[in-house]
């Protein structure tokens, strides 16, 4: 995946509080998504059939083999639920220019439940399995514990980070539940109150502050104020240190489940 620098980041601020071969393939939902063939796919991706649907979208079981994502090559309606009324519609390029990659949480039938920022939190939309949607297999996880303000990476279950961040604060606590990475981005402006880069993520903010002008969007990134990482003091982000942030930004696939915990 590649990230964009300042351009990116401008656009952020109003809205924030290599590949694999084509010859791959995998069925989900009953059809075949083609694996890598758009680019996108990061080093490790890996072809896996779903063996079974999930009943229940909120306990879908963690895949030992890596986390299923797709990749948007056109214009896709998002609906309620399995062929139920489009709430949204998810076009390939976010509005950071990012191809639109999203998570797939659950399948039933030939839709596919995914997480986007284009619901509110909590919510999942369903798309239709279709041969034009790129799938593929990503090892990366990421987990946020609110109460020991901290973050755990993992990659195929194996601990590969682990490291403090600051949290919101107790009138713009940080929202708990399981969201996606939609952009990674490069401020090229360590003294930027984003500091040197940002992981954007799916979560809304919905305490924001009276008189806030810039949007709702939650992110992890590095910050100015490094003092402040451990403590409850952003407006909902999570403050990475700037070493761990470019990190992030560096392995970090677009899609990746991010699950935020109190």
């Amino acid at each position: 995946m590649t990230w964009r620098r300042s351009a990116g980041l401008i656009a952020l601020v109003s809205l924030l509080a290599g590949g694999c071969g084509s010859g791959n393939a995998e069925r989900v939902g009953g059809r075949v998504l083609t694996t890598g063939s758009a680019g996108g796919a990061p080093p490790g991706a890996r072809p896996s059939a779903l063996r079974r649907p999930v009943v229940h979208p909120h306990r879908h079981p963690p895949d030992r083999r890596g986390q299923l994502t797709v990749q948007v090559t056109r214009v896709v309606p998002v609906r309620a639920s399995p062929g139920g009324r489009v709430v949204a519609r998810l076009l390939p390029r976010t509005s950071f220019h990012t191809v639109t990659i999203v998570p797939v949480v659950a399948e039933r039938g030939d839709w596919l439940g995914v997480i986007t920022a284009a619901l509110s939190n909590g919510r999942i939309g369903w798309i239709a399995a279709d041969t034009r949607l790129v799938a593929w297999r990503t090892p990366w996880t990421i987990v946020a514990s609110l109460r020991r303000r901290q973050i755990v990476v993992r990659r195929d279950g194996r601990v590969v980070m682990r490291f403090p961040v600051a949290v919101g604060g107790p009138s713009t606590p940080t929202p708990t539940g399981r969201f996606a990475v939609t952009d990674k981005l490069l401020t090229n402006d360590p003294s930027s109150p984003y500091g040197c880069c940002i992981l954007a993520l799916s979560a809304h903010q919905p305490n924001t502050p009276q008189g806030w002008g810039g949007g709702d969007r939650i992110a992890i990134h590095a910050t100015d104020f490094p003092e402040t990482i451990g403590t409850a003091a952003s407006l909902g982000c999570l403050r990475a240190p700037a070493e761990e942030a470019r990190r992030l930004v560096r392995v970090i696939p677009v899609g990746t489940v991010v699950t935020i915990r109190a």
